[in-house]
């Protein structure tokens, strides 16, 4: 996602022989506390504090006993979204909550296997100053349609439909006044056809992030130089790691 040093995430779904590759790349690390985020209507824009990082296991949680996991505190609530605008919510309130939940619908609906939908999607909700920005993203995903036998350009295949489900977050206000900041979310993929309702391989547990910036009145993604160099790097979510919980993620509650 950025033209920088990156960790390219590249992995399968396979569904009736198909393999769909996802690819996302890396624009940043960090963390918003979970006081600010689990009540911060009345706190537009406001910087909090950051949990502090602990270094945890790398392969496996831990329940540590009767230490705080993010399986055991309250989730986040999503902040609904006022409007649509090519294909993506819009209209998240001025604060980390708003910016958390734009990350959020934005990657549960992102068309990451359609690229001309993918640009509309990004010229939406992409703040004018990223340079390069959507065209990066559009290339990735023209590489991931490559890789699979897909042509480069052209929709999701017919009869194939893939579900992204946000499963915890970890955010961070990279600048001072809270204006912008950089969302950690943890992710669970799932790919069906009208023949097999159930995936067989789903993808598990990956991880991807942005940074958004409040401009014009709205959550805007970017990829600007001077935000990037502040990224950092969050301990493994599991459910029931107090390192997890510890590091700043937070669980994300959907609708029921």
């Amino acid at each position: 996602m950025d033209t920088h040093d990156r960790s390219a995430r590249k992995a399968r779904l396979t569904l009736a022989g198909l393999a769909v590759l996802a690819a996302a790349g890396l624009v940043g690390g960090g963390v918003v506390a979970y006081s600010l985020l689990g009540n911060d209507d009345s706190e537009k824009g406001a910087a909090a504090p950051t949990a502090t990082a602990r270094p945890g296991p790398s392969a496996t949680g831990s329940s540590g006993g009767g230490r705080m996991t993010p399986e055991k505190a309250k989730k986040i609530t999503l902040r609904v979204p006022t409007g649509q605008a090519n294909g993506v919510s819009t209209g998240f309130p001025h604060s980390p909550g708003g910016a958390v939940s734009a990350a959020v619908y934005f990657w549960e609906e992102y068309a990451w296997l359609d690229d001309q939908k993918a640009r509309q999607q990004l010229e939406a909700v992409t703040s004018p100053d990223a340079t390069g920005y959507i065209d990066q993203q559009i290339s990735e995903i023209r590489e991931g349609r490559e890789a699979i036998n897909l042509p480069s350009s052209g929709g999701t295949p017919a009869g194939l439909t893939v579900t992204t489900t946000v499963n915890a977050v970890r955010g961070k206000s990279l600048t001072p006044d809270g204006e912008v900041v950089q969302i950690w979310m943890n992710y669970d993929r799932y790919a069906t056809t009208p023949e097999k309702a159930t995936d067989d391989a789903p993808l598990k547990g990956e991880d991807v992030d942005y940074i958004l910036k409040w401009q014009n009145g709205q959550w805007k993604f970017t990829n600007e130089p001077q935000y990037w160099k502040k990224r950092s790097f969050p301990a493994a979510y599991f459910p029931d790691s107090p390192y997890a919980w510890d590091d700043g993620w937070v669980q994300v509650r959907h609708a029921d």
